[in-house]
């Protein structure tokens, strides 16, 4: 299991999900492509000090990239959509 930490990876601040937010009061993360949702609440609630009331992930394949003559791949990825309890909020998407 992943420490709180490396379980949420980063805020992920596009425009859709600033609408998904502004609208319906969603938060998206980049989360650790082993945790599962359980972990995920877990982490939000203990780093944010709020109260989560579901969570929703999706799994990114990774691209294929041309470098050269040779072809990599970026790294496989997870997403997790959070939804708080009303009243609560995240001050990183607030600004």
């Amino acid at each position: 299991m992943p420490t709180l930490h490396r379980t949420i990876v980063r805020p992920l601040i596009t425009e859709a999900s600033s609408v998904a937010y502004q609208d319906r009061g969603e938060y998206h993360f980049e989360v650790h492509p082993d945790s599962n949702k359980q972990e995920i609440r877990h982490a939000i609630q203990t780093l944010f000090g709020v109260k989560v009331t579901g969570v929703w992930t999706s799994n990114h394949r990774g691209k294929d990239k041309r470098m050269g003559k040779s072809v990599g791949r970026k790294p496989h990825w997870k997403r997790a959509i959070v939804k708080l309890a009303d009243g609560d909020k995240i001050e990183i998407f607030e600004g």
